[in-house]
């Protein structure tokens, strides 16, 4: 069998198939319909503030979840948890296309939240489920091309959006509520697992703070989480690009969706690098290095009053944004015994899209005050100041010579 055929090998498998479908479909409407909320909220106000609560209507259920899902994912069906959890953002949908048809906004906030809660539980039983689907020997390769169809959408995703909200703000809502009924089928389609669980031990409310203990008590961890929690709360600037690419770039719709992609473009750029050149020493200094890229890159993409070099600045943000994912991933994956692996994964998870969430309404709120590139900028200058920072908080971490060296 040659190299590339070996690769492809692990869609003969028929769940792993039903698997990447449904992530794949599910990831392209995610992000068409976060495309088409912020331009409908934007074309509805015109108010940078109001962008800004789409990002806080998210964060909303995340807290109070993120002491559940992980015990959630480690103790139920996964599957069962994915497409449960795909079902009720599809009713999101078709609510958001009844909001969008009748000119109706907030609504859509409480919407959101909704949205926020059952992604909650369908991300961390998601990433976990792909080693159901493929023999032990095929995980690798399954994660590969896991990982390469989820960054697929994510640049499609929201130029799609883009293009189809001008034929009116009902279609992308419904092209996106098609999409998710169609991977939730695929979802309940994966068979369900044929080995027994194992017995295991009551939920209690120490085994649900276990996660966070642990990352309290974990210097490179808690220190690589807090750094991208700081630098994506201050640097945060795509809650505003509605507005850039509306009131600066005078581009419309279509432009929103191009600069949503770019940061996905530059992203599986480094990924595609980072893959054939793996990082194998200064790990921790890379990763503070890369941080302060983002910010940079933040703030050229605030300066920027063109929407060409706007897309390079975005492309750079995205290629450093997942040098920093792959080193603090790889780090957490490392230092983590398995027994505590997901629930501070899912700690993990909930404090990224967290932290996505409250920059996105700091952003918005900040502009509201002092304009949208302004606080762009301000934003970047913040992560910049936080990866300085986090260098003298966390010095084993700026030291750490490898991803495997002792603790």
């Amino acid at each position: 069998m040659t190299e590339a055929k070996a690769g492809r090998a692990v869609f003969r498998f028929q769940n792993f198939r039903f698997y990447v479908t449904a992530r794949f479909l599910w990831g392209l409407a995610m992000q068409m319909q976060t495309v088409a909320v912020a331009w409908y909220v934007y074309d509805v106000t015109r108010d940078a503030f109001a962008l800004g609560l789409i990002g806080l209507a998210t964060f909303l259920p995340t807290v109070p979840l993120s002491l559940v899902t992980g015990a959630v994912a480690d103790r139920y069906d996964r599957r069962t948890i994915l497409y449960c959890g795909y079902g009720v953002v599809a009713l999101g949908a078709l609510a958001l296309c009844v909001l969008a048809w009748n000119r109706l906004l907030w609504p859509v906030y409480v919407v959101v939240v909704f949205v926020g809660a059952a992604r909650s539980f369908a991300n961390p039983a998601g990433q976990a489920l792909v080693a159901a689907t493929v023999p032990d020997e095929e995980y690798a390769s399954a994660m590969g091309w896991t990982n390469s169809i989820i960054q697929t959408s994510t640049v499609v995703g929201p130029a799609l959006g883009g293009l189809l909200f001008p034929l009116g703000p009902t279609v992308p809502f419904s092209v996106s509520l098609v999409l998710f009924v169609v991977a939730t089928f695929c979802a309940w389609r994966i068979a369900p697992p044929t080995k027994k669980l194992a017995s295991k031990p009551p939920v209690t409310l120490s085994m649900l703070f276990a996660g966070y203990r642990f990352i309290w008590a974990s210097p490179a961890i808690l220190g690589s989480i807090s750094l991208d929690l700081a630098a994506v709360l201050l640097g945060g600037a795509t809650a505003l690009l509605p507005i850039f690419a509306s009131e600066v770039f005078h581009t419309g719709s279509w432009g929103l969706g191009l600069l949503r992609s770019m940061p996905a473009v530059g992203s599986i750029a480094a990924a595609l690098f980072l893959a054939h050149y793996p990082i194998k020493r200064g790990v921790g200094r890379i990763m503070f290095y890369s941080v302060a890229v983002y910010g940079l890159a933040t703030i050229g993409f605030g300066l920027s009053t063109s929407i060409w070099p706007a897309m390079v600045c975005l492309m750079v943000l995205g290629a450093a944004d997942v040098v920093s994912v792959v080193i603090r991933q790889s780090i957490i994956q490392i230092d983590t015994p398995d027994e505590m692996r997901g629930r501070v994964i899912a700690v993990h998870t909930i404090m990224t899209g967290t932290s996505n969430n409250l920059g996105d309404f700091e952003s918005g709120a900040l502009a509201h005050f002092i304009g949208a590139a302004p606080a762009v900028i301000v934003g970047g200058l913040g992560a910049v100041g936080a990866s300085v920072i986090w260098m003298r908080l966390f010095p084993q971490l700026w030291a750490r010579e490898s991803f495997t060296q002792a603790k």
